[in-house]
Formats: structure tokens, sequence, C-alpha cells
């Protein structure tokens, strides 16, 4: 049996207990210490929140020191979606046990991805029931739109930013998930960085950190009503 995923972690900057958990999930061939950063960046913003970046369960084919939450060969149809079927338990069990240990709601929570890290942010998150208070996904793709929920029920808000010259994943990606997830009646906000290639830049990065403020606020609201 693999051993539970772990990664580097961020505290609340206001200090106490969190009130919101905010996930990241990095993109093919790195590893959790990829994205903790963002935390810092944004913990102005979201003082009460704790920040945690899980390391992908498998060592990376093409990246001696990477890891990655599933083999891409990028020749195989199909091979999307089953790569993050069969990621989705670990992750899973993951977010259980973290929104357990900090004693919080399935609504504090937010996942955010990047490349393969949205691939799996999209499919574990729109399938989690409470879902999370939302979804972020830089550079990234919608795996399989037929294993989402047909009936959403309180849907996450959701933000897909993407570069325009992103040359690993094509922009494109974004506009064909931003239309599958419409027709689900899935809200989807969205951004085409210009100019910018398979990466965040500071537009991004700061739609982001906003994004995810009133994503939470609008979760408690909803929880408090």
């Amino acid at each position: 049996m693999a051993p539970p995923l772990d990664g580097p972690r961020l505290s609340p900057a206001a200090g106490g207990a969190p009130r919101q958990l905010v996930v990241f999930l990095h993109g093919y061939g790195a590893d959790g210490n990829d994205l903790i950063g963002l935390g810092r960046e944004w913990a102005r913003l979201l003082p009460h929140a704790a920040f945690v970046s899980p390391h992908a369960p498998e060592p990376c084919g093409m990246a001696p020191v990477g890891r990655q939450w599933f083999n891409l060969t990028f020749r195989e149809a199909g091979e999307l979606d089953r790569g993050v079927k069969q990621a989705g338990p670990a992750l899973n069990a993951f977010l259980d046990t973290e929104l357990k240990r900090h004693n919080l709601s399935a609504r504090a929570l937010a996942l955010v991805g990047f490349s393969q890290g949205t691939m799996m942010a999209l499919a574990v998150g729109l399938q989690r029931n409470p879902s999370p208070a939302a979804i972020v996904g830089y550079s990234g793709a919608l795996a399989d739109v037929a294993a989402l929920p047909q009936q959403p029920g309180s849907a996450p808000a959701i933000l897909l930013v993407h570069g325009d010259m992103d040359e690993v994943i094509p922009v494109d990606a974004m506009l064909i998930a931003r239309e599958q997830l419409a027709q689900l009646g899935l809200p989807v906000e969205w951004h085409v960085a210009e100019g910018i290639g398979h990466g965040i830049d500071g537009e991004g990065l700061r739609l982001g950190g906003a994004f995810l403020k009133q994503a939470f606020a609008a979760a408690q609201l909803t929880q408090g009503s």
C-alpha cells in the first residue's frame, strides 16, 4: 500500500487555528515545493488560511527528481481520464485527513492546480460532496467531462487561467474546459494571460488570490444561512 500523501505546509499568517484550507496540486515533473510559495503571496489576502502542497504519489518517468500524479505519454487515447481516476482516491484521502486534522468543513477547502495538478483539481474537486468552496486551475485541462456529476449541487466556484503562448498545454484546452463545464451548468470565470507560456504571471497570481478570498466569503455566507 502506498504511503499517504504529504508535503510542505504553511500555517495561517494570523496565527491560531485555520478557518480555511488551500491545497496546491503541482504539475508533472515538479513536487510540492513548486507551489507552496503561492501561499506566502496570498497570506495577506487569506490570513486565516492554512496552505499545504502535497507531493504527487509517483516518481516522474521523465524527471529524475520530480513527481507525477499519473504517467503521461501523450500518445494513448483516454490516458488523462484513466490517470485522474487512478490518482483520485489517494488525493481524496489526503483532503479528508487534512480537513479532519484542522476540524474544518468541506466548504472551507479550495484546490489550486497547475498543469497536471489542474486536471486533478477539476476531476476530484467536482466529484466531492459537499464540494470545495473553490477550484483555481492554471495552465491545465479537463481530463474527461463524462466523469463529472451531471447534476451538481452546490458546485465550487471555478477560475481557469491560461497563457496564450503555452507550448505545453495550448490555451484551447482551457477554452474547451470552460465550454464543457458551462454546458453542465457550472459557472466558470476565466482569464487568458497575454504573452505568457506554461506558467503563472503576476496578474494570474493576483486574480487567483482575490478569487479565493471571494469564494471563501461566499461559502461562509451560504453555510451561515
